[in-house]
């Protein structure tokens, strides 16, 4: 029976996908005016850490002053371009008040992680929070998941990891634990399935179904 739940930020509780899109069409139109970036290439890549974005995008390893034009921009314009998934808030107070342990493990910094939560007040019902300052391998790799689950003395068998990415899908799959696929993902349910996921939710309701509860709680 799983009695721990761990989520993705970005794309899968909240909708940060416009103020991502716009931070790197920002950041490729200031440096390298000669080489714009449409948001069909940028989707692919949202999920990965954001160093690891820059550099593809760029061609370049040293990308510290990319890093810092894209923060920027994107602590700029956060709180009006971001906005929480339908019914998430919703789902996460009835499963923490139900007693489920809840986390999220994102490829974000803290301070944007906190700021989200804080926002859209998610974070009093978090019982771990794992960025990827807390890690050495970001997702894919499943250290965050791990590091989450040893922080909650959690059982890998109880727990399911919620993304909207392949990263979050391949991150729950080696670290031993259930991986739900979001259908919201902007890179599409087709193309989360091709990793296997064990589910994909098409409402954030569907984690009750996935526990095992009553309809009635729908």
């Amino acid at each position: 029976m799983i009695n721990t739940v761990l989520f993705d930020l970005d794309g899968t509780i909240i909708d940060t996908n416009e103020l991502i899109i716009s931070s790197f069409i920002h950041v490729m139109g200031k440096n390298f005016p000669g080489q714009p970036y449409a948001r069909e290439q940028i989707i692919p890549y949202m999920g990965m850490t954001l160093e690891h974005q820059l550099q593809t995008f760029s061609g370049r390893q040293e990308v510290e002053d990319l890093v810092a034009d894209y923060r920027e921009f994107n602590y700029a314009h956060h709180d009006s371009m971001v906005a929480e998934f339908p019914r998430v808030h919703e789902v996460i107070s009835t499963l923490h008040a139900k007693g489920i342990r809840l986390g999220v493990v994102t490829t974000k910094i803290r301070p944007t992680t906190l700021r989200a939560l804080e926002m859209f007040k998610l974070k009093q019902y978090m019982d771990v929070i794992v960025t990827v300052q807390d890690v050495e391998h970001p997702k894919p790799h499943p250290e965050p998941v791990l590091t989450a689950i040893e922080q909650l003395g959690a059982d890998p068998a109880c727990t399911v990891m919620v993304g909207d990415s392949p990263a979050d899908i391949k991150s729950a799959k080696a670290a031993g634990v259930l991986a739900a696929g979001v259908a919201w993902s902007l890179k599409g349910e087709e193309e989360l399935r091709k990793y296997e996921p064990d589910v994909i939710l098409q409402d954030m309701t569907d984690l009750y179904s996935l526990l095992g509860w009553e309809s009635k709680l729908r």
